[in-house]
């Protein structure tokens, strides 16, 4: 892996280059091993927080982490194209637009002991910023090469917070076309329903159950570019234990294995859908 600029990592993407690289700040990672008509991305895995924000943060490490999505680059690195956050949602929120992707509370605590510089905003927004432009640059090149995209947003949620029975995998579809990919839409959560997975958890999947899909991430692709599907894939966290921070390395690997299978099938089905 290089470390690389934006400009560099989006003129690689314009002249169809493979590499694989981590943004020149460290705020997010980018593989492309082969062009190909999926993306999958990770958003909210990155769980870095920079140390000029340390002192002046009233969550605790634990409380970050239990709102980021740990491992869900992992479920999906195996794939030809993946792009990841490495940073916190606490320091900006890539599944924000700009304008709120800086948090002044989050989930009910106040987050700064004092209100944020105007230069640490500035910093986070820029982030933000570039992660986008090579989004957009990446999205481009796919929908020139093979003008239908499909896109597997990759999340995870806290079950445990929620006082009725919540399903494993939910899938937010209240901002896209559904008139145009509802067939595939409801075969992607069949497949995740069928999911065999460890420790006696069942595999249930519905659609706009917990959450309907209203990232920024699925949002922008998906006003921006008029072929592309994003699917915003949520996992419960049934793979770690939510209230002490462990991962269960074998129902993030049974995951991982059980989606190298579903996901070139889901893009073989989108692509003679569309």
């Amino acid at each position: 892996m290089h470390r690389l600029s934006i400009s560099d990592i989006i003129s690689n993407i314009k002249s169809g280059k493979k590499f694989e690289a981590v943004s020149d700040d460290y705020s997010f990672t980018i593989k492309i091993e082969t062009y190909v008509p999926f993306v999958c991305g990770a958003v909210h895995d990155g769980h870095q927080f920079r140390q000029s924000l340390w002192d002046n943060c009233l969550h605790t490490e634990y409380e970050r982490w239990y709102e980021e999505d740990p491992c869900t680059k992992q479920m999906v690195n195996g794939f030809p194209i993946v792009i990841a956050g490495c940073d916190s949602r606490f320091e900006y929120d890539l599944n924000r637009p700009p304008e709120t992707a800086i948090f002044d509370t989050a989930w009910g605590k106040q987050l700064w002991k004092n209100a944020l510089p105007n230069s640490e905003t500035q910093h986070s927004l820029a982030k933000h910023a570039n992660f986008y432009k090579v989004v957009n640059a990446l999205i481009t090149k796919l929908e020139s090469n093979f003008r239908n995209v499909i896109v597997f947003d990759m999340h995870s949620y806290n079950w445990k917070r929620w006082d009725r029975e919540v399903p494993v995998w939910n899938l937010g579809t209240t901002n896209v076309d559904n008139n145009r990919y509802g067939t595939i839409i409801e075969s992607w959560r069949a497949k995740l329903g069928a999911m065999q997975l460890p420790n006696g958890i069942q595999s249930t999947s519905k659609i706009n159950d917990t959450f309907q899909g209203n990232g920024y991430f699925l949002k922008y692709i998906t006003q921006n570019f008029k072929n592309t599907l994003v699917l915003a894939t949520e996992i419960s966290k049934v793979y770690c234990d939510e209230l002490s921070g462990v991962i269960y390395p074998e129902v993030v690997k049974s995951v991982e294995n059980q989606l190298k299978d579903l996901i070139p099938l889901q893009v073989e089905e989108f692509q003679k859908h569309v």
